[in-house]
């Protein structure tokens, strides 16, 4: 067991490493470490292919589909987009629901407004997409700048 905890934290270094020599900001989002921002950089790419912060939503899965019947408006999330983007953005809004950073906190004021889980999950989702978008085009920027 010794040998493959040794390996896990080696693995843990490089990656670590790695996303350091990136210069990505993506890490300074609460819940993001250096394994999802690893993730995300790599399943996103060029940000420059989005138009808008929507696209980016669209394409990870984030962004509400509405699945209204008569004069009930309801929205679902959409079944489409990348998947594990989609997870990725998950586990950073469950990282945000469980501390009273401002995530929760919006978490928490969806709740009140007599939102479900499901759909304050929605909302944060969407707003964490948001914050990872602006981080990644403010990424691409400075690179672009630095060329």
């Amino acid at each position: 067991m010794c040998a493959l905890n040794r390996r896990i934290a080696d693995l843990d270094a490089r990656i670590r490493a790695e996303v350091e020599a990136s210069g990505t900001t993506l890490i300074d989002i609460f819940g993001v470490g250096p394994i999802l921002a690893a993730k995300i950089t790599a399943l996103v790419g060029d940000t420059g292919r989005f138009p808008t912060k929507g696209h980016f939503a669209s394409y990870a899965g984030v962004a509400p589909v509405e699945v209204s019947s008569g004069e009930v408006v309801r929205h679902r999330l959409s079944l489409g987009g990348n998947r594990r983007l989609n997870d990725a953005l998950h586990m950073i809004a469950i990282n945000q629901v469980r501390y009273e950073g401002k995530g929760g906190v919006y978490y928490r004021k969806k709740i009140a407004e007599g939102k479900t889980h499901r759909e304050a999950m929605r909302c944060l989702k969407r707003r964490v997409s948001d914050a990872v978008f602006k981080r990644l085009t403010a990424d691409l920027e400075e690179v672009r700048t630095a060329v």
